[in-house]
């Protein structure tokens, strides 16, 4: 198939395809199908969010030109923000921390970002609250714009198109949305999508098991980079959500291992979450429906961390 010139970068994010699992999946499951989120520019969905939030604040006149953007970020926002920003020609002012993989850091660099890097250990709610202290205290500077991405709606718009990617990719069969939650635009845009398809259709949040907030929980350290911020998302809807699953750091890890080696799918620990739960909601269904998840991000942006470390022992 021929596809015709883009006129930028920024035209060619989403329509990323539809994969189904064919070995990690057991017998007398559900169909589970995993969207290739990795296809966006940067290798991650948030390039979705990323341009939804600034071309928005361009048009209502919160992003004015010459305004510096801030955000505080846990690494894929932040390198779909430096993209759009480059094209835009924003100066970018990012928050992060060294929990996050050297590769994320690297790659919003790479675009030209700033970054203020703040020392951590494990990531926790403190991580959170530290780096968004530090983005509130730099949006305070005149000519500047953050982008918030805890209280802005205009990132949860911009996944809605995936809900009408996905009811065509599936031929209208899509019975159960399975997605991981940080801020919780991802899964509620996509749910809002889905819905107008089909009111019926089971949304699915995961979360990491040793945070476990949303199921009522208490906040912890998780190894699951992007997600599970310590408390409950301010624009949380949970009249969205039908199940909340949480998937502990060491099986998330192991399946995003397992689908490398065995789907071809080269993908983060947040993947591997969505499709320990997508299997578990598979198995709940059965026969006849159809479940899909999300692919986040790639492996490729995990390979400092010990996510794909092999050992001497290792087989």
């Amino acid at each position: 198939m021929h596809r015709p010139i883009n006129p930028d970068v920024l035209s060619s994010i989403g329509g990323t395809a539809l994969v189904k699992l064919r070995s990690v999946v057991p017998p007398n499951s559900a169909t589970v199908a995993v969207k290739l989120e990795w296809q966006n520019p940067t290798g991650s969905m948030k390039d979705r969010m990323a341009v939804s939030a600034i071309s928005r604040a361009e048009e209502d006149g919160r992003l004015k030109p010459g305004d510096t953007v801030i955000e505080y970020t846990g690494g894929s926002t932040g390198a779909s923000l430096a993209l759009v920003c480059s094209v835009k020609r924003y100066p970018l002012h990012l928050v992060s921390s060294t929990v996050f993989s050297k590769e994320k850091l690297d790659h919003m660099r790479a675009y030209g970002a700033q970054l203020t890097v703040l020392e951590h250990e494990g990531i926790s709610e403190k991580v959170f609250r530290d780096m968004i202290a530090v983005a509130r205290d730099l949006s305070r500077q005149p000519k500047t714009y953050w982008t918030d991405q805890l209280h802005n709606p205009d990132m949860a718009d911009g996944y809605r198109p995936i809900a009408q990617e996905l009811w065509h990719q599936t031929n209208s069969h899509v019975d159960a949305f399975v997605q991981m939650v940080g801020t919780s635009h991802s899964i509620q845009g996509v749910a809002r999508g889905l819905r107008e398809y089909n009111p019926n259709c089971k949304i699915v949040a995961v979360e990491p098991a040793e945070s476990a907030v949303l199921s009522g929980g208490s906040s912890g350290v998780h190894g699951i980079e992007g997600v599970g911020i310590g408390y409950v998302p301010p624009l949380w809807n949970p009249k969205l959500v039908d199940q909340i699953v949480p998937v502990p750091t060491g099986q998330a890890k192991a399946m995003a291992r397992r689908l490398a080696e065995e789907e071809g799918l080269f993908a983060g620990t947040s993947s591997g979450a969505n499709v320990c739960a997508a299997i578990q909601i598979a198995r709940e269904l059965g026969p006849g429906s159809t479940v899909i998840t999300l692919m986040i991000d790639s492996g490729l942006k995990y390979l400092s961390t010990d996510l794909y470390e092999r050992t001497a022992t290792s087989p």
